[in-house]
């Protein structure tokens, strides 16, 4: 009889030494935040399992197992699948453009309508830039990163999506990818002055682009951002209750599961963009505080796993992805406390919502495949001009 490949003692062996390289740290990380949103969604539901807190459990055991198989998965098929999951995505979000393929729900086509099932393709574009962007550079010359014609490349994948998935329209998104790209960018060795001017230049369309550009509802969300008190009940509701709930935590908390401003729902959206503002109340400065601490821990240790790999690919993969978890975190944490506009970015493993979990443990997995496969030589080049 013909034993499988994983049977075999000296594949066993191959496979002991590979999950010996897993950095259990971070893993254990990721299963501290990702319990704690259980429990928070549990405490959000009035002590119930459902109808959050079961599946958000349930879909993190999976994504788990999901990260942890990814971690095996050698760096050159990373590298070889980087411009083909891009283009896929990239064609799937030029589809959704098609009428009867793209799906509407609340005022934006965001999804794929497969029949079957619906799929989000900007979701796959938030690994797919970074796979492409990381090979682009693994085969870039120190001069193409800081500043050449050839950056129009670089420029394009991340143009490209961002435009597409702007047009849904889905800003909070567009932003990461737009974000992420330009983090990308900079790591890679841009100029921090050519990036200044670049954003200067952004600065000063985005006034013209608000009143004219925007929908209605975007513009209503970044007036309200400057001046959420003129329409406390209407459109300013979601900053104020969240900041009351940041405020009214103090120091240690209300207390698991007495949180009144989610439990007698009064806090929107208390389940996804808004749960960390029920964390502050229930558990007040410290328990948020802490919760954040285990998100720079995170982050801190996902960069060192960048730095350890000897492939230019395998730091910006591990680094892009690191900076798009980091997004999630400031953006979705300075629109809770009114820092920035409501753009429906979650607190990633925290919020409920399985498609951005799925995504953040992919993107992981790619970390840690980064970390395993560190010494994986790659071929030279980028495939492009």
């Amino acid at each position: 009889m013909t034993s499988s490949a994983l049977t075999r003692p000296g594949e066993r062996d191959r496979l002991s030494v590979k999950l010996g390289e897993i950095d259990w740290r971070f893993a254990a990380l990721l299963c501290i935040v990702g319990g704690i949103g259980g429990a928070m969604l549990y405490s959000v539901a009035g002590g119930s399992w459902e109808p959050w807190a079961a599946n958000h459990m349930i879909r993190f055991g999976v994504c788990l197992v999901i990260m942890l198989a990814l971690s095996m998965v050698s760096m050159r098929i990373w590298f070889g699948s980087a411009y083909v999951v891009y283009g896929l995505a990239l064609v799937m979000l030029a589809l959704i453009e098609i009428p009867g393929l793209g799906y509407t729900a609340m005022g934006a086509t965001r999804w794929l309508d497969l029949g079957v099932t619906r799929i989000q393709p900007s979701e796959i574009m938030k690994i797919g830039v970074v796979l492409a962007l990381a090979r682009w550079y693994h085969g870039a010359s120190a001069q193409d990163a800081r500043f050449s014609w050839k950056l129009i490349f670089p420029i394009a994948i991340i143009g490209l999506p961002f435009a597409l998935v702007a047009h849904q329209p889905d800003l909070g998104t567009a932003m990461l990818i737009g974000l992420t790209g330009a983090a990308m960018m900079f790591m890679a060795g841009l100029s921090w002055k050519i990036m200044a001017a670049a954003a200067a230049g952004l600065a000063a369309i985005v006034p013209p682009y608000v009143m004219f550009g925007m929908h209605d509802y975007q513009r209503h969300r970044v007036l309200t951002f400057l001046s959420p008190e003129s329409d406390p009940s209407g459109t300013g509701y979601h900053i104020t209750q969240s900041k009351i709930a940041l405020g009214s935590g103090g120091l240690l908390g209300k207390g698991y599961g007495l949180g009144s401003q989610s439990q007698l729902e009064f806090l929107p959206e208390k389940q996804t963009d808004f749960i960390f503002a029920a964390v502050s109340e229930e558990f007040g400065f410290v328990g948020s505080f802490s919760i954040l601490l285990c998100y720079i821990a995170i982050i801190l240790i996902a960069l060192r796993i960048a730095s350890l790999s000897h492939s230019h690919f395998g730091r910006m993969a591990a680094a892009g992805v690191t900076a798009t978890f980091a997004l999630y975190v400031m953006i979705n944490g300075a629109m809770v406390m009114g820092l920035a506009p409501v753009v429906g970015v979650p607190m990633p493993l925290l919020s409920y919502g399985g498609t951005v979990m799925l995504t953040v443990m992919i993107g992981f997995g790619l970390v840690m495949a980064t970390r395993v496969h560190r010494y994986a030589e790659l071929p030279k080049g980028h495939g492009l001009i």
